[in-house]
């Protein structure tokens, strides 16, 4: 099988039947699309389930006032220091889950 890759730039363009398929799905309540092919995760599946490896959250750049010691360091650790910062966040937020 080949593989396909595709950017925004390189999609093709969609066809008459793709967009009348789209307007009408559109329409439908979740109660009329049927999803019999694809049942639902138990509660054991979803509690089993981990982020993927490629998972990257999007970055947002911030403006943050830090105590001078705290940021001295955090630097002192050398270059990425700011990684380090959301590093630390994180794990704060995830035992705060």
């Amino acid at each position: 099988m080949k593989k396909v890759e595709h950017t925004l730039d390189t999609l093709p363009a969609l066809t008459e039947t793709q967009k009348a398929d789209l307007k009408r799905l559109a329409t439908l309540s979740d109660a009329e699309i049927d999803t019999s092919d694809i049942p639902e995760l138990t509660d054991a599946q979803l509690a089993e389930m981990k982020r993927s490896e490629h998972f990257r959250p999007v970055k947002k750049q911030i403006t943050a006032r830090l105590d001078a010691d705290v940021l001295a360091w955090l630097k002192a650790g050398g270059k990425g220091y700011q990684s380090r910062m959301n590093a630390i966040l994180r794990q704060a937020m995830l035992r705060g889950k």
